[in-house]
């Protein structure tokens, strides 16, 4: 494919100007409202104008189009984007205006390397603001719709974390997505914001997940018990939980769910046990990781490593740039405390944020 090659010279370039890091390990970054009529209810009662056109502006993307060997079967004019039609590809991605530039950047990167782009369909999740007008404009073709997350769901669960990005409320609605999708949607991609796909996503639509609930790529080399506390591994009440399992750690930026499982074993309220237990003894310090690591650590089916090319962002605590993980790449992850759109406009980028680049659609008012 011609974005193969043409995605080989760029990296080729960049990496002229890498400066090897000493380590290439990363670092560890119940009821829901859904439907876009009952969003369009809640804006009703804010200020008629989103405080974010007021802040951001975006170039229209170019369009994509199918291939011709793509199987899609075009919806009638009264189901124009009929989100239950068995072809389409759902891709689940939180807007908010914090990492708002970096979500864009995300579904354009989805769309430029897709085969089949008409055939994604996109979940938005959003607490703040009325974004969809700025999505429509900006991806006038996209097949999408919008999501409310009430924040107060999980505002009392929420327990302080090694970063504040990482308490927000938004960042624990991958925990909701079996309750906001509609009954149909039996399968959905999670990514978060800060990351570009460089691959045909539908690759990793097709993981087989066989009797798992989610899929992820894993990464047994690491510390696992470094992810809870001391008093974690202390209390058999807590520690047990990985009995008869090999827990391994993975990224819940880029997960595959299978929602049918999600929602028949109530993976949800059992998400929000382990917080409550939380908040009452404290056994992690991350934010929303632990408990999917409490639940499908040593469960989870195996994604290749090039699907999640993560931590180059950083580290949490000093900041630093990143190098790649060996082998192949499907997908550039920043996850960590360096983000590719502050770092390159404060000057002060790392080599491979030049890959993100690319895909900003960012456009300042004059």
């Amino acid at each position: 494919m011609p974005w193969v090659m043409q995605f080989s010279g760029f990296f080729s370039a960049a990496m002229m100007m890498i400066v090897l890091s000493p380590s290439l390990q990363s670092f560890p970054p119940a009821e829901a409202i859904r439907s876009s009529s009952q969003l369009d209810s809640y804006h009703r009662h804010r200020s008629s104008k989103s405080p974010v056109d007021n802040s951001f502006s975006f170039r229209r993307a170019p369009a994509f189009r199918n291939a011709d060997e793509c199987v899609f079967r075009k919806p009638s004019k009264s189901s124009e984007s009929n989100v239950c039609d068995p072809s389409l590809v759902h891709v689940a991605i939180t807007l908010d205006v914090e990492y708002l530039r970096g979500s864009i950047a995300a579904v354009h990167s989805i769309l430029q390397h897709s085969l089949c782009p008409e055939n994604i369909f996109f979940h938005f999740l959003v607490s703040e603001t009325n974004l969809k007008t700025l999505v429509r404009s900006t991806f006038p073709q996209l097949k999408f719709e919008v999501y409310y997350f009430d924040p107060e769901i999980v505002r009392n669960l929420i327990s302080t974390s090694v970063r504040q990005a990482l308490e927000q409320p938004l960042n624990y609605a991958r925990n909701y997505l079996a309750d906001l999708l509609e009954p149909c949607v039996r399968r959905v991609i999670y990514l978060d914001s800060d990351l570009v796909v460089v691959d045909d996503i539908s690759k990793l639509w097709s993981t087989d997940l066989g009797t798992r609930t989610i899929g992820a790529p894993e990464y047994c080399h690491a510390d696992f018990s470094k992810y809870f506390t001391t008093r974690f591994w202390s209390d058999k009440r807590f520690s047990t939980a990985f009995d008869g399992r090999k827990p391994c750690y993975f990224n819940t930026g880029v997960m595959v769910l299978d929602l049918v499982k999600w929602r028949r074993a109530g993976y949800t309220k059992r998400i929000e046990g382990w917080m409550e237990v939380q908040k009452s003894v404290r056994i992690y310090e991350l934010g929303s990781l632990p408990p999917f690591l409490l639940l499908f650590a040593g469960q989870v089916a195996p994604i290749e490593h090039s699907w999640n090319q993560h931590g180059l962002g950083g580290d949490n605590v000093r900041g630093s740039c990143r190098d790649l993980h060996p082998g192949p790449v499907s997908l550039l992850h920043w996850s960590g405390s360096g983000k590719p759109w502050i770092r390159l406009d404060s000057k002060k980028a790392c080599p491979l944020d030049s890959l993100w680049a690319p895909y900003d659609l960012y456009h300042p008012f004059p």
